[in-house]
C-alpha cells in the first residue's frame, strides 16, 4: 500500500513538472510581462492600488498587449499566488531562466519591474532582493540597464557569484518574504486614483 502511494505520488510530481514544462514552452512575452511586474509589485507583501495603476498603464502603452483583459489577467495572478503561494514565485524565476529573450526583450522586462518597483514611492529591501534575482536571469548588459535607468545602480550591484548563489538569494527571498492572501483587484479603485 505504501509502494503505492509513493508510486502515485511520483507519478503526479512527474506530471507536474512536465505541465510546467510545457507551460515555460508555449508563454507569450504579454504574459511573462505582466508576471514580471506583478511579481515585482506582491514581492513585499501589499498590492498597492497606486501600483497596479502602473501596470495597467506600463500595459496600455506597450505594443505588445493587443486585446488583453487586463483585470482578467491580474485577477488570476492573485489567485495563482493566494493558492500556490511561494511556489507560484519559484515557478516564475524557472520561466524566466529558461525563457530564451531579446536584449530588447529582457529591456522591456526589467522597464516593467523597475516601474513596478517605484511606484509606490516605498522601496522595501526584498524587492530590491526579488529584483537581483531577476536581474540574475537575465544576459542583458548593466550598461545597457543603465543607460535606460541610471538611478538604480545599486541594485546591480553583483552579489551573486555563482548558479548556486542564486538559487540561495531566491530562497532568501522566499524565507523573509510575507506573501498573505490577496483580495482581487476592482479596476474601479484603480481609476480614481490621481497620477
Amino acid at each position: 500500500m505504501v509502494l503505492l502511494l509513493r508510486k502515485k505520488m511520483i507519478d503526479l510530481e512527474l506530471v507536474f513538472k512536465l505541465l510546467i514544462k510545457s507551460d515555460m514552452e508555449t508563454i507569450s512575452f504579454d504574459r511573462l510581462l505582466l508576471k514580471t511586474a506583478f511579481c515585482c509589485m506582491a514581492s513585499d507583501g501589499e498590492i498597492v492600488p497606486k501600483e497596479v495603476k502602473v501596470i495597467k498603464k506600463l500595459c496600455e502603452k506597450s505594443p505588445v498587449f493587443k486585446d488583453f483583459d487586463f483585470k482578467k489577467e491580474i485577477n488570476a495572478l492573485i489567485c495563482r499566488l493566494n493558492s500556490n503561494g511561494k511556489d507560484f514565485i519559484n515557478y516564475y524565476f524557472s520561466l524566466l531562466k529558461d525563457t530564451d529573450l531579446s536584449d530588447d526583450e529582457e529591456l522591456a522586462l526589467i522597464d516593467f519591474a523597475v516601474e513596478t518597483i517605484k511606484s509606490d514611492k516605498k522601496i522595501e529591501y526584498t524587492e530590491i532582493k526579488f529584483f537581483k534575482a531577476i536581474r540574475h536571469n537575465l544576459k542583458v548588459s548593466n550598461e545597457k540597464i543603465l543607460a535606460k535607468h541610471d538611478d538604480i545602480e545599486y541594485w546591480l550591484e553583483d552579489d551573486i557569484k555563482s548558479e548556486s548563489n542564486i538559487d540561495k538569494l531566491i530562497s532568501q527571498y522566499l524565507e523573509i518574504a510575507n506573501l498573505p492572501q490577496f483580495e482581487s483587484i476592482s479596476l474601479n479603485d484603480i481609476e480614481m486614483l490621481k497620477n
